[in-house]
């Protein structure tokens, strides 16, 4: 995936786990009997940097994730740059964005570690959106849990490759930089104009 431009490559494995722990969102791409898959799943990445996902017993690529190869892409901040937001002449529009792939094996998790992945995934995210009063699932019917349990798989991936891209006009001019950075701020995208920032350091 990284860009054929050298200069967008990301190569700092602590930082891309820790960006893919940060964001928690990716598509899951599996190839097998000559069909190809896609699952779009929360991810959460364990202490030794694995990362783990769940998906429904019914998706259509559920019986062909076991022991295979799969590729992950987590994706953050993008947006689109106009040529208009340059200094210099004969510039073309183009996309930032930046991205993480991740290769490994799709090995399955055992029920117990399932349970303790679910538990684990809404103890992160009920701690980020509602810390004063976060949801459990002792709040839920008894035995209801252990009924929806039996509708969901796990798995857990150990990072074979890893590769990323950070594109946000890192190898422009600093007046075209600068340029930019205006257009940005006037559409609006902070995001984008502290993703430059960013880069540029």
């Amino acid at each position: 995936m990284t860009h054929p431009n050298p200069g967008f490559d990301w190569t700092d494995c602590e930082a891309m786990l820790a960006f893919v722990a940060e964001r928690g969102f990716a598509h899951i791409f599996v190839a097998a009997d000559g069909l190809l898959f896609v699952v779009h799943a929360i991810v959460l990445a364990t202490p030794d940097q694995r990362l783990q996902f769940h998906i429904a017993r019914r998706n259509r690529a559920a019986a062909h994730l076991p022991g295979r190869p799969v590729l992950l892409s987590v994706a953050d901040r993008d947006g689109y740059q106009s040529a208009n937001w340059y200094a210099s002449a004969n510039q073309v529009p183009t996309w930032h964005y930046e991205a993480v792939e991740i290769e490994g094996e799709a090995r399955p998790l055992s029920t117990e570690r399932l349970v303790e992945h679910l538990d684990a995934l809404t103890q992160r995210h009920e701690g980020r959106h509602s810390p004063d009063q976060p949801w459990t699932r002792a709040r839920m019917v008894p035995g209801s849990f252990e009924a929806m349990l039996g509708g969901v798989l796990g798995f857990e991936v150990e990072p074979t490759a890893l590769r990323g891209t950070r594109k946000f006009n890192q190898h422009k001019s600093a007046q075209d930089h600068a340029a930019a950075l205006a257009g940005q701020t006037a559409a609006g995208r902070s995001d984008i104009v502290s993703a430059m920032e960013e880069a540029r350091r």
